[in-house]
């Protein structure tokens, strides 16, 4: 078990991972919460999981807590710097998800309810998923102790 942790927390990135898992951290725990909560003008599990069974995302209610934890608590993960690598796959799968099911059709554009947006989070969280964290971390911090 203690090379499996060493394994998902060790990282050689630097300082550059910051850049990326602070906003991206935020962004994801905000669009979490509107799923999750009806918070920021979301409209929480029940209109989320309703609108997801509508476009064949079902169960919905499901699909909505699925999505929604996964953009919450892996935003909070990728923003603590907690188990980046598992949280950025989870976050990675809920994108392409997100883009093959809603937003392909509409074209790159997020004016057009494109993919855009969902392809550049979906591009940090597989950065992430490569690099690992980075120093400033709560997994340089266990992967420092496990050495």
């Amino acid at each position: 078990m203690k090379a499996l942790i060493q394994k998902l927390t060790a990282s050689q990135a630097g300082y550059s991972t910051l850049a990326l898992r602070l906003p991206v951290g935020i962004i994801l725990m905000a669009h979490g919460s509107q799923k999750l909560f009806g918070a920021f003008g979301g409209y929480g599990l029940e209109g989320t999981g309703q609108w997801m069974a509508s476009i064949g995302l079902g169960p919905g209610l499901l699909m909505a807590l699925l999505a929604g934890s996964a953009e919450f608590f892996g935003g909070l993960a990728i923003l603590a710097g907690l188990l980046v690598r598992p949280a950025a796959a989870v976050v990675a799968f809920t994108m392409v998800v997100a883009i093959v099911s809603v937003h392909l059709p509409h074209g790159l554009f997020l004016a057009q309810n494109g993919y855009e947006y969902a392809l550049s989070l979906l591009a940090v969280c597989v950065s992430l998923l490569l690099s690992g964290a980075g120093k400033v971390s709560l997994d340089a911090v266990i992967s420092e102790k496990l050495s």
